[in-house]
């Protein structure tokens, strides 16, 4: 559960402790999504009228291909978290780094927020190991199970350097 009665924070903060599901409506199709639910604890308090404050921790894993091989890998994704809520028609309701709560509203829905830590948490690149020797370009092959039979791979623009730097030795 990850969404939390507005009222009741203004008496006191709750502790949270909830799974955003793989499955959730929240992800969006082209999002990382995690392969396993992302668990999140913290804590959830009031930081004046209309304003409430999280501060926590997400963890979870994404499963992504290699970079540079194409193989399955799995990330652990562990961050701090850091939220402003604040009601619209407050102070501060336009700052980007705010998340905007309608100030009709009667319970304050994390999940959006969270999905934005998680999309700034998944690493836009992930190598299998940091030796990854990758594929051939030539053949494909993965030349971290076996090097390939290929030649290696030249770019005909370096050529004019090439023919100059073999005329000067």
């Amino acid at each position: 559960m990850l969404s939390y009665d507005i009222r009741s924070l203004a008496s006191r903060a709750v502790q949270v402790d909830g799974t955003l599901a793989a499955d959730d409506p929240v992800w969006r199709e082209e999002d990382p999504r995690p392969s396993a639910p992302v668990h999140v604890v913290g804590r959830l308090s009031a930081a004046g009228p209309g304003r409430y404050y999280f501060s926590g921790h997400l963890e979870g894993e994404v499963d992504a291909e290699c970079r540079r091989c194409l193989t399955d890998v799995s990330v652990s994704i562990a961050e701090d978290v850091q939220l402003l809520f604040v009601e619209s028609g407050t102070e501060g309701d336009d700052d980007p780094d705010v998340f905007v709560v309608d100030s009709r509203a009667y319970e304050l829905d994390m999940r959006p927020s969270l999905r934005e830590q998680w999309l700034l948490a998944v690493p836009a690149f992930v190598q299998c190991r940091d030796d990854c020797k990758g594929l051939c370009p030539t053949c494909g092959a993965d030349l971290n199970a076996d090097a390939c039979e290929c030649a290696p791979a030249t770019d005909s623009r370096w050529d004019t350097l090439r023919n100059v730097r073999g005329q000067s030795n």
